[in-house]
């Protein structure tokens, strides 16, 4: 496996403390502000990663380990937005659920005794995947939205650093 297990535990406890500071304290102004109508909210970034800990990554990881073979149960990452009305959550209870749910994925990996990294499961639309596969993209779903919710601070600060001038900080 290119990263060990004590290695992926390390960045999956750093990432959360990333998340955690990027919105930690934002108003519930700039928590529901999106820079686009399409584009998600810090608030909607924060409900999906909760849902995506216990639904997606750690599921599937446990079933891919434990019942290869096992079809996943289906998740909407986009459906959910509107059909969990994550715009209408808090961002603390958010924050505070995808902390208590990445704490239960640590738990669970650390109890994993000698995990078969190549022991794969179907994904309808990727294929084959192998169980270390799965938990670098859980590495790289965080850092993905790591990278959007540095992007909306940045936007947000943008449109509302009127009448200073942050460009002085550098190009973006």
């Amino acid at each position: 496996m290119a990263i060990a297990k004590d290695q992926a535990l390390a960045r999956l406890e750093a990432n959360r403390i990333v998340i955690r500071g990027l919105v930690d304290g934002v108003s519930a102004e700039q928590a529901g502000w999106r820079p686009a109508p399409e584009a998600w909210s810090l608030l909607e970034v924060v409900c999906h990663l909760a849902d995506e800990e216990v639904e997606d990554f750690r599921t599937r990881l446990d079933l891919t380990l434990h019942q290869p073979g096992t079809a996943w149960p289906s998740i909407d990452p986009q459906g959910w937005v509107r059909d969990r009305a994550y715009a209408e959550q808090d961002l603390d209870e958010a924050l505070a659920r995808f902390s208590a749910e990445r704490d239960r994925s640590l738990a669970w990996l650390r109890r994993l005794a000698a995990p078969d990294w190549s022991a794969e499961n179907v994904h309808p639309v990727f294929g084959a995947m192998s169980a270390g596969s799965l938990l670098h993209a859980w590495l790289e779903h965080d850092l993905l939205h790591i990278r959007q919710l540095t992007e909306l601070q940045h936007h947000w600060l943008g449109e509302h650093a009127a009448p200073y001038d942050p460009g002085y900080a550098g190009d973006w």
